[in-house]
């Protein structure tokens, strides 16, 4: 039974707007209103904040608004200034007292909206984290997937988590305001999210995990895509871990094997000097080669219990990924991301 949020007694005191980013999203909008127009619980208001599009995105999102007069939706515009600003812009104009963010792409499940807000019922939380599920058959996507299952895995073990992603987010607006929202120096989704959730933890607020609260999405579906995202995701890290630095050995989100096996890629080249020594220091290369497949074995042999197909593709694709994360961070270096202030 669909639900409209202020006549919903349970969440009655919550009232939560849901604030989306969309840049060039026309063909993913209709798509994603539909979902959101499916809910259980209906929000106060789901606000589309346009980023400069160039492909009718607004004009898309005033047609289904048109054909649904009765959806509570709003349109909000702004030059092209990434999706940071963009969430804070609609954050600014929201009446919820729960804000609950999601990008374009995405396709909530009926029951994403109140699933994020339950959580919200305990006074002490002021962040809750939702999941991405896909729907996706090629063997990339799975993988991506089931990377990012092993790391959820690891969230439902803490009774809080440090990290919160924008794709399923929510948190208390009073919290979110007072924190001083995203971070829109950060110019492309690029960290914005995790630097939040540090400032959120390093003052001992309380986020949570939240496994029932879904939206579906679309991960890159060919080896070259998913290096490339993996290279740029790498090179903004720089900024991220730049402001905190403590981060970098610990978070409740990234496995501790994937630092490891990127630190060995960053040293890789280092190995080389092996070359010119005596047996055994001449396979110090292949030593570290070795090394990075030792550090995925706990995961590769989790995903073949999952997907065998994607289980056998694995240990090539974690050594792949670790040289891509090793030369998105050497680039950020080079590029003086840790130094310049133009940056942060």
């Amino acid at each position: 039974r669909k639900v409209w949020m202020g006549m919903n007694e349970t969440h009655q005191a919550l009232k939560a707007s849901v604030i989306i980013p969309m840049y060039n999203a026309a063909s993913d909008i209709p798509n994603l209103l539909e979902a959101l127009a499916a809910q259980t619980v209906i929000p106060e208001e789901v606000i589309l904040v346009d980023d400069g599009s160039t492909d009718g995105s607004v004009d898309t999102a005033e047609e289904w608004r048109g054909n649904h007069p009765e959806y509570p939706i709003r349109i909000l515009k702004q030059e092209n200034r990434g999706p940071a600003k963009a969430r804070n812009y609609g954050a600014d104009e929201s009446i919820g007292e729960i804000l609950i963010f999601t990008d374009s792409d995405c396709l909530p499940d009926p029951g994403w909206v109140e699933g994020m807000v339950a959580p919200f019922n305990d006074p002490s939380v002021v962040g809750v984290q939702g999941v991405y599920q896909s729907r996706q058959t090629e063997a990339m996507a799975r993988f991506a997937q089931l990377e990012i299952e092993d790391r959820y895995r690891r969230m439902r073990k803490n009774p809080t988590i440090d990290f919160i992603g924008t794709y399923s987010a929510a948190y208390r607006k009073s919290v979110f305001m007072e924190q001083g929202k995203f971070d829109d120096r950060f110019p492309i989704a690029s960290g914005e999210d995790a630097d939040l959730s540090y400032r959120l933890a390093s003052k001992g607020l309380k986020m949570v995990f939240q496994p029932e609260a879904v939206v579906y999405h679309r991960h890159p579906n060919s080896l070259g895509k998913y290096l490339s995202q993996k290279f740029w995701r790498a090179y903004w890290r720089n900024l991220l871990y730049r402001r905190h630095s403590s981060r970098i050995f610990k978070d409740s989100y990234t496995p501790q094997a994937l630092k490891f096996e990127t630190l060995l890629a960053i040293l890789f080249p280092v190995s080389f000097l092996g070359l010119t020594l005596p047996f055994p220091w001449s396979y110090l290369p292949l030593a570290f080669v070795i090394g990075i497949l030792i550090l995925s074995l706990p995961f590769t042999l989790w995903v073949i219990g999952k997907d065998p197909v994607v289980g056998v593709i694995s240990p090539f694709v974690i050594l792949f990924r670790s040289f891509a994360f090793a030369l998105g961070t050497g680039r950020g270096l080079l590029k003086g991301l840790w130094v310049n202030e133009d940056y942060l």
